[in-house]
């Protein structure tokens, strides 16, 4: 038989002189098939390469039984766990993954929504790009009945469920641990004020600061991608002012390791000179010293809650239609990196 050729059921058949209805029932393993038959059908199709039209399948059924999902970028910790606690779900109900990265563009996050469309998938769970701002190129899915769930990073919408933290609680409770610690000069190293979870952080802050009868100065205030060359910036910036802060709070662990690690090698003490606390529990906050105080959210019963609310949904078990919003437990890590007062 050619190599080229898609062997189909027909040919097993052949194959095996038993009609194709019987080859197709014995293939789903079908319990009026006898065992040994199905035995048999299984080694035949394996030995002349056959592979099932799963797109034919889904055609039929309106099913792929494929679940979408769109993240900013795959070599983050938090990301990386959520996705396995998505797929810890996702396999136990029998659903597959496809996932794609926005690498932080708007633009690219639309093109990854058109491809999960066309593709077919049963449902989308999205933690939005650093630049997104409106949510249209999902409304095609709304208009189709493809549920979509954002998880972390959101907008918050009555046409979809939002999973996430309460991101102003954990920057309110991160700043006034610093200020406990003596700090009084606190210098925030914050997000785009357009995604969620980095405007409320830095509501949180600027909520402290004024429980703490302390003026908020926007000077203190550095918005960028937080990422490592932030941290290394922010460090820059920080040992060229003329009244320098004696505590920090960033927006993720990656700028707070980078700015620490700048503050270090050019001679200041961590905490003495200068508190420092991150966000997100990286695993290497407890490998950097001195040790990074953090907030904890766990990415792994985020990526659970969003998948099993999704799949719950498409299973007819659950309506993402009673609530928009699930908020989970994050938790405040004190390390040496804030703690002046021991």
């Amino acid at each position: 038989m050619s190599n080229d050729k898609e062997i189909t059921i027909y040919d097993i058949a052949k194959h095996l002189n038993i009609s194709p209805t019987t080859v197709s029932r014995g293939l789903k393993d079908h319990p009026t098939i006898n065992k040994n038959t199905r035995k048999k059908i299984a080694e035949t199709a394996k030995e002349l390469g056959y592979r099932s039209n799963t797109f034919a399948s889904s055609l039929r059924s309106k099913r792929t039984n494929t679940i979408g999902v769109i993240v900013p970028r795959l070599n983050s910790y938090f990301m990386s766990s959520a996705i396995a606690g998505m797929e810890s779900v996702a396999n136990e109900e029998g659903y597959n993954l496809i996932i794609s990265q926005s690498l932080e563009s708007v633009k690219k996050e639309i093109a990854n929504a058109n491809t999960m469309f066309n593709n077919r998938v049963d449902g989308l769970l999205v933690s939005l790009a650093y630049d997104t701002v409106e949510t249209d190129h999902f409304k095609t899915f709304v208009d189709k009945k493809i549920p979509v769930v954002f998880f972390d990073r959101a907008n918050e919408s009555d046409d979809f469920m939002s999973i996430l933290i309460d991101n102003y609680k954990a920057g309110y409770e991160t700043t006034k641990h610093l200020l406990e610690q003596g700090c009084k000069r606190i210098m925030h190293l914050g997000g785009t004020r357009v995604r969620n979870v980095y405007a409320d952080r830095w509501k949180g802050y600027k909520q402290a600061l004024k429980e703490a009868n302390i003026g908020y100065e926007e000077s203190l205030v550095l918005v960028s991608s937080l990422n490592e060359q932030s941290g290394k910036d922010a460090a820059k910036h920080i040992l060229k002012m003329h009244k320098k802060p004696d505590g920090i709070f960033a927006a993720n662990d990656a700028a707070a390791l980078y700015c620490m690690l700048g503050l270090k090698a050019a001679g200041l003490h961590i905490p003495d000179d200068v508190a420092i606390a991150g966000f997100n529990n990286d695993p290497f906050c407890q490998i950097v010293e001195p040790n990074l105080t953090t907030i904890n959210y766990p990415g792994y019963d985020m990526g659970k809650a969003a998948a099993g609310n999704l799949i719950g949904h498409l299973n007819g078990s659950s309506n993402l239609g009673t609530t928009n919003k699930i908020v989970l437990r994050s938790e405040l890590i004190i390390r040496a990196s804030s703690l002046k007062k021991v």
